[in-house]
């Protein structure tokens, strides 16, 4: 196996790519931003929806599913959210194709005009809404929590697998509450299980905070944000929560009756995650060789591998070994494949991020020991067969806690208070967050963007620990007073 892939130092985004291309995790269809994940790739998917499924329907969210297609006229009756999404829109305006001999080949059916085009969704929030209306009726019928595991299409003109393309899948939820103070509630408390579900699971450190009114989900009032660092110092949006006010119950006139029999508005959430989530995985922990995987996510913990190949005392030795892996829930792979030799073997699981390697042969056996090879740094021991179930699951947590920390220690390395507009460039063209005050205002947030091409990242819910408490300033391009620092970076 021809394991050699682009250097990070060399060229950063192709180190991606060829990730993305050499794990087998996505590959390129015939339409432009819509790749294929392949079987691998998708198995991660399954694992980030499987657990985050569960967390969802812990806080007594349930599943369902809303139609692909929305009326254009839907779009247009949230002002704010029309004009936030009409560019990145693909229409479908007919219904039917039609042989031509003059074109030679299908045509659109000009007679197969929708009466109303329609959108391919780019988000739910309409066609949800409107639905709704029929839903709510009572006080009684609120809360109303409800998630959807979907895939949307928007237009993007530059695309890279997982992290930005047209189609991606992903969760939507859209919650209805009878007050602003649940509903504000919810869509905190769906922050801070998308923080603990990113941190513990996927080891990727993060900021929560806010959106500036900029960089808000159109259509919402507050846009709550977790952000990650990646390996070459860029900024990832890793998952939103908003709280949607009321915009939404008034334009698609969705009310209650409350416990007095007065009619009132809902208060609306929504929030989301996607496979973007599988690009922060690749870019966070993974290195020369290849993908890396935390072991709370990775399709198969261990692998095991005969060296040279298999005979029956080595089978039965594997045997006991596996038994006792799967007794711990530790998925394992026995691979007796005969066509390729150990080496290929071996680096074929090092370039898939398989997080433990068990190498076993007869001189191994004769000793009582396995090899036994840990992903994330390379180490390699002898451990006795007698025992060796526990400490690989000893070692899974290791190199689970390994992995985070390493990646915090970056982040907060990565990290820097800035009081100066000099100080702040050399930041950004480093790379990584600078923490700086700026004056709340637009305009300045845009010029910043203009002189640096970084964005406002978020206001922190809470100062940053490493730096402790601290009050107002001066914001770093104006001098104008500020409020509070906040994080900039620039960004995926």
């Amino acid at each position: 196996m021809a394991k050699e892939i682009t250097s990070r130092s060399e060229d950063y985004s192709q180190w991606y790519l060829d990730i993305v291309n050499k794990a087998g995790l996505a590959c390129n269809s015939k339409v432009r931003g819509c790749p294929v994940i392949k079987p691998y790739g998708f198995a991660i998917w399954e694992a980030i929806k499987a657990d985050l499924d569960r967390r969802f329907k812990e806080t007594g969210h349930v599943n369902a599913y809303f139609p692909l297609l929305i009326p254009k006229s839907f779009l247009s009756r949230e002002a704010a959210h029309v004009e936030g999404f009409a560019k990145e829109c693909a229409v479908v305006t007919h219904h039917r194709l039609m042989n031509d001999p003059k074109a030679d080949g299908v045509i659109v059916d000009p007679d197969a005009k929708l009466e109303e085009e329609l959108i391919i969704r780019p988000t739910s929030e309409t066609i949800i809404w409107d639905t709704y209306r029929d839903w709510i009726q009572s006080y009684r019928d609120l809360p109303l929590l409800i998630n959807q595991w979907a895939n949307v299409l928007r237009w993007e003109m530059r695309t890279r697998p997982f992290l930005r393309t047209a189609e991606f899948l992903w969760q939507e939820g859209h919650t209805a509450h009878a007050t602003r103070d649940e509903a504000e509630e919810e869509a905190r408390m769906i922050l801070d299980l998308y923080a603990n579900f990113v941190e513990e699971v996927m080891a990727i450190p993060l900021y929560k905070g806010e959106k500036t009114e900029q960089e808000r989900f159109a259509g919402a009032e507050i846009t709550y944000t977790i952000e990650a660092l990646m390996q070459d110092g860029k900024a990832l949006q890793s998952g939103t929560s908003h709280f949607l006010g009321q915009n939404f119950a008034k334009a698609f006139d969705v009310k209650f009756l409350n416990e007095n029999n007065r009619e009132e508005l809902v208060w609306a959430t929504s929030w989301g995650v996607s496979t973007r989530l599988m690009g922060a995985l690749i870019m966070m922990h993974s290195d020369d060789e290849g993908l890396v995987l935390p072991p709370k996510l990775a399709p198969t913990q261990v692998v095991i591998v005969p060296v040279p190949k298999a005979n029956d005392e080595i089978n039965l030795a594997v045997k006991n070994i596996m038994t006792a892996l799967k007794s711990k829930n530790i998925s394992v792979k026995y691979d007796t494949d005969k066509k390729k030799r150990p080496g290929f073997k071996f680096a074929q699981y090092e370039m898939e991020g398989v997080p433990v390697r068990i190498a076993i042969g007869k001189r191994d056996l004769a000793n009582g020991v396995a090899e036994v090879a840990r992903r994330d740094t390379k180490e390699k021991k002898a451990i006795p067969l007698n025992g060796i179930a526990d400490y690989i699951s000893e070692l899974l947590e290791e190199i689970q806690n390994n992995l985070f920390n390493r990646a915090k220690k970056f982040r907060d390395e990565s990290t820097h208070k800035v009081d100066t507009w000099d100080d702040f460039v050399k930041v950004i063209e480093k790379g990584g967050f600078a923490y700086a005050h700026w004056d709340g205002t637009t305009e300045t947030e845009l010029k910043i963007k203009e002189l640096t091409k970084a964005t406002t990242r978020c206001i922190p819910l809470e100062p940053l620990p490493q730096f402790g408490m601290e009050g107002e300033g001066k914001c770093i391009l104006t001098g104008k007073n500020s409020k509070q620092r906040i994080l900039f970076a620039r960004a995926y």
